[in-house]
Formats: C-alpha cells, structure tokens, sequence
C-alpha cells in the first residue's frame, strides 16, 4: 500500500510546523558579516599586492622567482637549431 501526500507550503511553513528555531535574523547577520569582509579583503588579492607579498616573502624566495623568470625568458628567446 502507498500514501502519497503533497503538501503545498513555503519553508518558513514547514520550519514552524516542524518546531525548527528561526535562523532568518542569524543567516542575514552572518551574511552581511562575509560581504563585509570580502569587501575589505579584495585589495589584498590584487595582481600587484599579491606580487608585493611574494617578493616581501624573503631573499631566497624573490631569488627564485628571478631565476624562474630568466630562464623561461632564456628558454623562449633562445635559437632552436
């Protein structure tokens, strides 16, 4: 035997039928919180603030990325036989 039953009802609806809290005010909260942040952290993903932080690193880090630069250019300019 099968029972189907449809039941037509918006999620805040079915979240009060069910006795579930009401989380409405706490999404809203954590979200404008994310966007606030995001917004303040979107400077710092910059092409040009993200090549100041590698370079800042540390000698052998900016070293290495010299030489990984000079020889891709060395390897791209060179003569092929």
């Amino acid at each position: 035997m099968k029972v189907k039953i449809d039941i037509s009802c918006t999620p805040q609806e079915a979240r009060t039928f069910f006795g579930l809290p009401d989380v409405q005010g706490l999404n809203e909260a954590l979200t404008e919180e994310m966007t606030k942040r995001m917004q303040e952290n979107l400077a710092d993903i910059s092409p040009d603030a993200l090549m100041g932080q590698w370079m800042s690193v540390g000698g052998k880090m900016s070293e290495q990325f010299m030489d990984l630069v000079s020889g891709a250019t060395k390897g791209a300019t060179a003569d092929k036989p």
